[in-house]
């Protein structure tokens, strides 16, 4: 519920109002007056700001704003600016600025002198004031007002975040949050019981009156007066380290906080927290001070210990030192009424002259850089076993080359053998012989000859002659048919090997190296590349391929017809840029080593369409390169 000032339409008199659902609607004045928060709550005033006679709504209290100006209407200042006298004929209480000359009394219509009137208010009460407010500065937790003596009636105001708590023989009595107050006997009920007050405005009453800063306190300094011992269980040694850097504070519960910490003193500072300065060289008593440091050495060894922080890197744990300690502390804290949002550790110091520190330290270092340089070294041999493994395959690479040409060259060779034998049989054919007969044919002839030749010569007569010739003739066809047979025999191996080639080694090149053909208009055994007799060009000689996944072999459709892979892409021949060679098909070049050039990534823009887009936005819309592209 939020709390509001309203004006008695009746006497001028202010009450207190609150605003929620439960809060009462009908309040009752000290001039017997009952106010209906509902009908009297909007009324007139004059706006300190711009000063003209507005309507607002007193319900919002400080938060209405005057229509004009749009400032607020009931402020502190404005509050103070009025003045309580009595009525000289009715006695009622009234309010008005404390520098006007007259005011009309709303119950009797009496003129009335108002300074006249605030004199005589002065007198009777002694010259005790009748506004209580309290100013301080936000190294303030606590103040207290320096007059004890009041009057009834007399106005409390409370600054934004501030409290007042009202004190009477050492007991904590009436609290008031912001705001302006007028202090009746109605609006102070537990002093009332504790002391009854008079019922008339005016009279004195005898109270303390406490004002709390509730605002945060920031940066309110800290540090270890000496070091703190601690085993690091990382390195297993006892090393002495210090800390310091700030927290922020507030008072969370004003009223437990005053009877904690307050006692007989007058106010309560930044230094009755910690000290006059920071904790390693404060030589006064703060209030907090032991607790405070208590807790940061228990925390801070405590945590280094068990979670095994490295010390050496304790700077990156100052975050989460800092919240444990911040939150062990408020456990401490909330008896006393007071709360620590915020705790920070701005430096740990290390025992840089600790000879123990120095060497370990060192120790650390030389590791550190052994380690570096293993794996610099590790780099390194992993990168010569590379370039090694590289040039091992470029000679690999090359050798197969090599290789590869020798073995081209020497089935071109067998391959032209076989087309020159393959053309004379040819045309032997045409002639209308075989090989075979040609050289039975020459055998025969050679042998004819040697053999008739010679026997003419031995014979003395003609018949002798004749039957010489005729007899030789027969030694020699005989002669003959041996030679023949053995030509064949001797024939038989030669062909046999031909075949052999054909079908063995020069069966690859036979897809390359010209052979007969028949033609479809009759023509047959043609060995150009056009038929001779309807001039039909040689139909493409179809080159079957292996599966790699089942073997099948002589595949001339794109899928096995087997297990349906499909036909493996040739690779992509490429020129060296460096060296210049032609037609690789390896990743790397076999006479440089240069390694293949990768090809740019492409991609199609699937808001415009455009093509084989190499960069990451599209070159005509700027749309961006989606993660799944076209290749």
């Amino acid at each position: 519920m939020a709390k509001f000032v309203i004006e008695c339409p009746k006497c001028g008199s202010y009450a207190e109002g609150k605003t929620g659902f439960f809060a009462r609607k009908k309040i009752d004045c000290s001039c017997g007056y009952t106010i209906d928060v509902r009908t009297d709550k909007i009324t007139t005033r004059v706006c300190p700001h711009c000063g003209n006679t507005v309507l607002y709504d007193q319900t919002k209290g400080e938060d209405a704003k005057c229509p004009v100006c749009h400032e607020n209407i009931v402020t502190g200042e404005s509050m103070s600016a009025l003045a309580q006298f009595t009525c000289p004929s009715c006695s009622c209480q009234l309010f008005a600025d404390k520098n006007a000359e007259e005011y009309t009394c709303p119950l009797c219509d009496t003129v009335i002198d108002v300074q006249k009137q605030i004199a005589a208010n002065k007198s009777k009460s002694g010259g005790m004031p009748s506004v209580i407010e309290c100013k301080m500065d936000n190294t303030v937790f606590v103040k207290r007002h320096p007059i004890d003596n009041f009057v009834t009636g007399s106005k409390l105001i409370v600054h934004e975040s501030q409290e007042a708590v009202f004190f009477k023989d050492g007991m904590a009595l009436d609290s008031f949050g912001s705001g302006g107050h007028i202090l009746t006997t109605d609006r102070l009920p537990l002093m009332n019981e504790a002391a009854p007050l008079p019922f008339s405005n005016g009279d004195p009453f005898r109270a303390e009156v406490y004002f709390v800063n509730k605002t945060e306190q920031k940066e309110i300094k800290w540090g270890t007066p000496e070091k703190i011992g601690i085993r690091e269980s990382k390195y297993k040694m006892y090393i002495n380290i210090g800390a310091f850097g700030t927290f922020n504070m507030v008072v969370k519960d004003a009223r437990r906080f005053l009877i904690k910490n307050i006692g007989a003193a007058s106010d309560f500072k930044q230094s009755d927290i910690v000290g006059d300065s920071e904790l390693s060289t404060s030589t006064a008593s703060g209030q907090f001070k032991d607790l405070i440091l208590n807790k940061i050495v228990d925390v801070l060894g405590n945590t280094i210990e068990e979670q095994q922080l490295d010390i050496f890197l304790l700077d990156l744990q100052k975050e989460k030192l800092a919240a444990a300690i911040r939150d062990v502390i408020n456990e401490q804290l909330e008896d006393y009424g007071l709360y620590m949002p915020q705790f920070y550790i701005r430096k740990i110091a290390l025992p840089e002259d600790d000879p123990n520190f120095k060497r370990m330290r060192e120790k650390l270092a030389a590791q550190s850089l052994n380690v570096l340089e293993a794996e610099t070294a590790e780099t390194e041999r992993a990168q010569q076993i590379t370039r090694a493994t590289t040039a091992a395959d470029v000679d690999f690479i090359k050798a197969q080359n090599e290789a590869r040409k020798k073995l081209l060259l020497e089935q071109t060779l067998a391959a032209g053998e076989q087309a020159h034998g393959e053309a004379e049989a040819n045309v032997m054919k045409a002639k209308g012989y075989t090989y075979q007969q040609e050289t039975a044919r020459k055998v025969g002839l050679e042998a004819m000859q040697h053999g008739i030749t010679g026997g003419a010569g031995g014979s003395g007569g003609a018949g002798g002659g004749i039957a010489s010739d005729v007899m030789g003739l027969g030694i020699t066809l005989g002669a003959m048919g041996g030679v023949m047979n053995m030509a064949r025999d001797a024939l038989d191996p030669v062909m046999t090997s031909a075949s052999e080639i054909g079908s063995g080694v020069a069966g690859n090149i036979r897809q390359t190296v010209a052979d007969t053909w028949n033609c479809s208009c009759g023509a047959a055994n043609i060995t150009s590349k056009c038929c001779p007799e309807c001039g039909a060009k040689r139909p493409e000689t179809v080159l079957g391929w292996e599966c790699p996944e089942c073997g099948c072999k002589n595949i001339t459709s794109k899928f096995c017809p087997d297990c349906g892979a499909k036909k493996p892409q040739p690779p992509a021949a490429w020129d060296c840029p460096k060296c210049g060679c032609k037609g690789i098909l390896s990743k790397f070049c076999p006479d440089c080593g240069e390694k293949k050039t990768e090809e740019p990534e492409m991609w199609d823009c699937p808001e415009c369409g455009c093509k084989n887009i190499t960069s990451k936005f599209c070159p005509d819309c700027g749309a961006k390169k989606p993660e799944t592209v076209k290749t």
